[in-house]
């Protein structure tokens, strides 16, 4: 592993930023609410492509993953041409 990312990360949290602000930028530029990028963070998934380690089933399972989010999420992976496993 790089030391760059770490060097990064050790910071970011010097400049006060939290796990989730390290974590969710994806998420923010998608434009999912709070509550869905922390459930998405909490489940160590940073970027749209981690979304294929699951199933659509165990996205919408996640405590703060509503409908609106999860159709965004959607239309990004579609556009992307990823899907869940």
């Amino acid at each position: 592993m790089s030391h760059k990312p770490q060097r990064a990360i050790k910071r970011a949290v010097a400049a006060g930023r939290d796990d989730y602000e390290l974590h969710d930028q994806e998420w923010q530029k998608i434009g999912l609410a709070a509550p869905a990028r922390r459930a998405l963070v909490d489940a160590k998934l940073y970027k749209v492509s981690d979304l294929r380690k699951i199933t659509l089933t165990e996205l919408t399972a996640m405590h703060g993953m509503g409908k609106s989010a999860i159709a965004r999420i959607k239309v990004i992976m579609e556009a992307k041409k990823i899907s869940f496993r």
